[in-house]
């Protein structure tokens, strides 16, 4: 069992991504704790007044929200009743029994899993500490419910947690069948309160892997003076499908200006991911690769490998994904030892050869998750490169050649 805790200011965020994830059918309200009257036939606001209501009594608390996820192995089947007493158990051991709580059950993965949402406001205006309780409260109370629950130990299994986010069905969306501004809006929402990252390029490295993009539009546009911003679908060749969204008709409200916010902030934040990521390239980088092993390899640990190439074909950049700290870094941010120059100067001599575009891997994955499973995305290089409007400030320039005149 494997507990994952981000403590955050938005509780209307994380309530409103569990609330929608009912609505498409990929989760169900398994538990209210703390709340009074029949729960079922609450809507959205109602449960989020009773949140709000203890909100007000400490405003100076900034975070003030909790939303947990109790993720277990594949192989486990457990039913709601047994869901139920492990969430409360657990609850009770992290110090928040008495809290309000809504404990949601998610089925949109491999591996049963639980989301709770509640806030560290007490009744009596007081603000339970929030330091380290994933190390210390969490990590106890997890060790002691798999021998109670006789649950796979997390650490005999190295257990990953999947990212908690699945890409869009494309083709569902296309049909009517998902609601696509739905879909796009849980999937934003849930990586900007999930990942760190420093530019829209960076942003959209993730987004790609779940078959979003989001679009300045061509640089002359109108859209793009303006600074507006646009979300698409992507089918699995990495071109944009359906209407595309604004940002402002959005929940997370993900506008450029918005962003470039996040991107201060995480900027400072992502330092300490940083040595982590280092030392599982070095670990990877112990013995020879070809660019295919190197990517598979790293893939087993979490971390996606997004080569950048020109339109020959020659490789210029490369971009980290770390979904287990959720963090993207490029090469050259973590070093000259990282650039892509130097990780591929130390590939076999075999995989020197320039790939063309079209052959580029359409095998990108998120693969951490239990049990060695992968979910099939389209290839986010492929993406980067069709959608230059987006991100043309990574792509190098090419001078124009000159006519020659020919001389009667």
């Amino acid at each position: 069992m494997v507990a994952k805790i981000i403590t955050g200011k938005k509780l209307r965020g994380a309530l409103h991504y569990n609330e929608n994830k009912v609505v498409e059918g990929a989760a169900e309200l398994l538990l209210a704790s703390g709340f009074a009257g029949d729960v079922d036939k609450m809507n959205f606001h109602q449960k989020l007044m009773r949140f709000e209501n203890l909100l007000m009594l400490k405003p100076s608390v900034k975070t003030n929200t909790l939303h947990i996820s109790l993720n277990f192995d594949a192989a486990e089947k457990l039913d709601d009743v047994t869901m139920q007493k492990i969430t409360m158990a657990y609850m009770d051991k992290i110090g928040f029994g008495d809290q309000p709580y809504l404990a949601y059950r998610h089925n949109d993965v491999a591996h049963d899993h639980i989301h709770v949402v509640t806030t560290n406001i007490q009744p009596d205006g007081q603000a339970i500490n929030l330091h380290n309780i994933g190390r210390k409260q969490s990590m106890d109370a997890c060790r002691d419910l798999e021998i109670d629950f006789n649950l796979v130990k997390a650490p005999e299994k190295k257990y990953k947690p999947e990212p908690g986010i699945k890409p869009i069905d494309v083709q569902k969306a296309l049909y009517g069948k998902l609601p696509t501004k739905r879909a796009i809006s849980n999937t934003i929402t849930a990586v900007m309160a999930g990942y760190k990252y420093t530019s829209l390029a960076k942003f959209n490295a993730i987004l790609t892997q779940f078959n979003i993009i989001a679009d300045r539009g061509a640089e002359h546009s109108i859209m793009f003076q303006k600074r507006g911003l646009v979300y698409s679908l992507l089918d699995d060749q990495g071109s944009k499908v359906g209407v595309p969204i604004k940002a402002s008709s959005l929940y997370a409200k993900p506008t450029l200006n918005n962003l470039e916010k996040e991107f201060a902030i995480h900027k400072e934040k992502r330092l300490a991911l940083k040595t982590p990521l280092i030392k599982k390239i070095d670990w990877v980088l112990q013995v020879k690769h070809t660019e295919r092993s190197f990517t598979e390899t790293l893939k087993k640990q979490g971390v996606n490998v997004l080569f950048r190439r020109s339109e020959n074909g020659m490789v210029y950049g490369v971009t980290f994904i770390d979904h287990n700290n959720r963090v993207v870094f490029n090469g050259s941010d973590l070093g000259k030892n990282y650039s892509a120059k130097a990780i591929t100067g130390q590939f076999k001599a075999s995989n020197t050869q320039q790939l063309k575009p079209s052959q580029n891997l359409h095998t990108t994955a998120i693969s951490n998750q239990p049990q060695g499973g992968t979910i099939d995305l389209p290839n986010p290089l492929d993406t980067l490169l069709k959608n230059t409007n987006d991100i043309g400030h990574l792509l190098p320039k090419r001078k124009r050649r000159k006519k020659k005149k020919l001389k009667i």
